[in-house]
């Protein structure tokens, strides 16, 4: 059920209310009886915590792990032995 914010127009109140959404809005103050109006309010967005939102946690390889991290380190290692064979060539040129 949605909570619903209010104002007093007599007192400036302000206060909450839940309600189901066929149910009329509230019409007098809990402290002076005078007339409230519904605020119309941002609401709270959804928010998704822990493992199993994306595409990528359920792609497993055989050995159970997910095949993005051996991709990764497939990468990684591949990525520093260029770097060695650049930085060894240019030691071997400057000989």
């Amino acid at each position: 059920m949605p909570t619903y914010n209010y104002k007093c127009e007599n007192c400036g109140d302000l206060f909450s209310a839940i309600q189901k959404m066929s149910e009329s809005p509230l019409l007098d103050c809990n402290i002076c009886d005078g007339r409230v109006r519904r605020i119309i309010s941002g609401g709270a967005g959804i928010i998704f915590k822990g493992s199993g939102f994306y595409h990528t946690d359920y792609v497993k390889n055989k050995s159970g792990d997910n095949s993005n991290k051996s991709l990764d380190k497939k990468e990684s290692k591949s990525k520093k032995t260029e770097k060695e064979n650049k930085l060894k060539g240019k030691i071997n040129d400057k000989n």
